[in-house]
């Protein structure tokens, strides 16, 4: 029977709240431990849930108008004043309109500063394809010098607000709008850089990040007992975890991959590239597969682009046909 390795929420589909409402919440604890924390809105303080530190701390918040280019020169100066600055806008804007500045004043400089992509995925909704991010990660993981966090939940937001704010470097952390799973608890260890074994597998490992997560352990719940699924949270895109994914690949001799993200670029394609300098098996990526969004219900839309625990399922046994083929 499947057992989970690490403490979690086994009630996780019933207990729901937004990645951002786990980044404000981090944020203000940050701050009030340190002085130097101060954040930068493109004129979306609510929607990012930067609310409450801007009412907490309204002399270490800047609000920045429509001007994202602007917000990242301004917090590279701000870090290299000696400051931690939280620069943050929607991630179709952030880094979407203003990634030079980010490859430039914020990774080439080293500076400090923490770049917060909310309203990430295709799970935007309504917003439809022009505010639906799916391609951020794939743009940010190719940047020197910066870590590349995506939680699975809430409570892991929080914990990866505040590790990245602790940690001296340029960092950037992909958020959702919708309420999802809150899968890991307050016991649940985070470090970065350091994936998450949920569950052993014998037969075949999922690696998910962000709100796959919960679909990966859905879909080995439905097939415990029929197919033996090792589920691995992989919320550290940059540093990847080399050694979990070798791990996982020995034990089980085949990989499917789950993100809210196009496959191209993406944290499929970065166990992909680690897979194929280290060990080659079957693989599947599960994700947007070169297409744009659209508006609609979230629910609809993540059933729709095969970003469900059905979706999982599917992959997982084509993936298992390759390797019993081999």
């Amino acid at each position: 029977m499947m057992k989970y390795l690490i403490p979690i929420n086994e009630d996780f589909l019933r207990k729901l709240a937004a990645t951002r409402d786990g980044f404000g919440q981090g944020l203000l604890k940050l701050a009030q431990k340190n002085k130097e924390v101060v954040g930068l809105s493109g004129d979306l303080v609510e929607s990012v849930r930067m609310d409450a530190f801007a009412k907490a701390f309204p002399d270490r918040y800047i609000e920045m108008g429509v001007a994202e280019q602007n917000m990242a020169g301004v917090g590279a100066g701000l870090a290299l004043s000696g400051k931690i600055p939280f620069i943050a806008s929607y991630a179709v804007f952030s880094p979407g309109r203003n990634w030079d500045q980010i490859r430039v004043s914020i990774c080439y400089s080293q500076a400090n500063v923490k770049i917060v992509g909310a309203h990430a995925g295709i799970s935007v909704g309504p917003d439809g394809a022009t505010h639906q991010a799916l391609e951020d990660v794939a743009m940010m993981r190719v940047l020197p010098n910066l870590i590349v966090v995506v939680p699975a939940d809430s409570v892991e937001a929080e914990k990866a607000t505040i590790a990245i704010g602790e940690h001296k470097g340029p960092a950037y952390i992909r958020l959702g709008r919708e309420k999802t799973p809150v899968v890991t608890k307050t016991e649940t260890p985070f470090k970065l850089g350091k994936a998450l074994e949920i569950i052993s597998g014998k037969d075949v490992t999922v690696i998910a990040c962000g709100t796959l997560v919960a679909k990966a352990i859905e879909a080995a719940k439905k097939l415990d007992g029929k197919i033996s699924v090792g589920v691995i949270n992989l919320h550290t895109i940059k540093p990847i975890d080399i050694d979990a994914i070798i791990g996982a690949v020995k034990q089980t001799g085949a990989i499917v991959t789950a993100e809210e993200h196009q496959i191209a670029g993406g944290m499929g394609s970065a166990v992909a590239e680690v897979l194929a300098e280290h060990y080659p098996v079957p693989m599947v990526r599960v994700g947007i597969k070169d297409r744009f969004g659209e508006s609609g219900n979230p629910d609809v839309l993540m059933s729709h682009y095969g970003l469900s625990a059905d979706g999982i399922i599917h992959a997982i046994e084509t993936v298992l046909k390759r390797k019993n083929a081999r």
